[in-house]
């Protein structure tokens, strides 16, 4: 590690050999195990100059990184929306049940808000533009793009450009198989509930791949990746196969463990619609989740 300059609010460092970013940050920068966390938490480490929150973001040698003085967590707090990383172009968030993706009727909570509120607080002229969405039942990972010019280039090359997206669920029962694909036709009716035909019902072709991780005789974790993203594809994919999401009230069996939808979106890896980066970010599958495989 060489040491750069004092400039600021933030120290700054270059890396020299790889690591993860909370790893070297306590390898390297003078302070409490705890007080790294809370700048780390609190959006006071920047890499290259973008802001992130990854403990584990890979750093490679020739990086640098700036490290706020102050622990720098008062300009964003939201027990519903964590960012996990920002630049000038995107933000990627993790968010918690009962949050929806975007405005829907009057005054609904909702991420899109919650992000533009924290722009304006933090003077970036800028607002939230949804590209993707998550039920607002389901938690986990998410991309908002900053201005117009990168949600439509995120929008208009999303399958070319999100390269790994996976859920996790717990789902009603034993699962027979390890693994498996689940592909077929998905058509909402007038009240808005999508149903699926093996056959083309002029519907949207859909198809999910699935990986048992851990099973009981009553419920089983299992991982999917998404090969289409429509919608409430992997609820109405459980409940083809017989083993609902647990907690799903419109598709489920009245199975409730955790009184939650048990769904959740924990890894999203893409390429960064203008430095073509990859970008890789996953989250814990829920402690709550892991509880009912103890």
């Amino acid at each position: 590690m060489k040491y750069v300059n004092h400039q600021g609010e933030y120290d700054h460092y270059v890396v020299e050999q790889e690591a993860p970013l909370l790893e070297w940050l306590l390898a390297n920068v003078k302070g409490s195990k705890s007080k790294i966390k809370a700048t780390l938490q609190g959006r006071g480490i920047r890499v290259n100059g973008k802001t992130v929150t990854q403990f584990d973001y890979p750093l490679r040698p020739g990086m640098k990184i700036g490290v706020s003085k102050t622990k720098r967590n008062d300009t964003f707090k939201s027990r519903y929306v964590k960012i996990v990383y920002e630049d000038r172009y995107l933000v990627v968030i993790e968010k918690n049940i009962g949050i929806l993706s975007m405005a829907a009727g009057h005054k609904s909570l909702n991420v899109k808000s919650v992000l533009d509120d924290y722009f304006r607080k933090s003077k970036q002229r800028c607002t939230a533009h949804v590209v993707h969405r998550l039920d607002r039942d389901t938690s986990g990972l998410m991309v908002y793009a900053k201005d117009m010019e990168t949600e439509q280039v995120l929008e208009q090359n999303w399958h070319d450009i999100v390269y790994d997206r996976r859920y996790v669920a717990v789902v009603s029962g034993e699962m027979e198989e390890d693994g498996g694909t689940i592909a077929n036709w998905l058509k909402d009716n007038a009240a808005y509930i999508t149903f699926s035909s093996p056959v083309d019902n002029g519907g949207k072709y859909a198809v999910t791949h699935f990986h048992t991780l851990e099973r009981t005789t009553d419920h089983s974790l299992v991982e999917f990746s998404l090969e289409t993203g429509r919608k409430n594809q992997i609820r109405v994919h459980c409940a083809d196969m017989g083993h609902p999401v647990c907690g799903d009230i419109k598709y489920g069996n009245g199975d409730d463990p955790l009184h939650r939808l048990c769904l959740h979106a924990y890894m999203l890896c893409f390429y960064h619609p203008f430095t073509n980066e990859r970008m890789e970010f996953q989250t814990l599958i829920p402690a709550q989740f892991r509880s009912l495989f103890k």
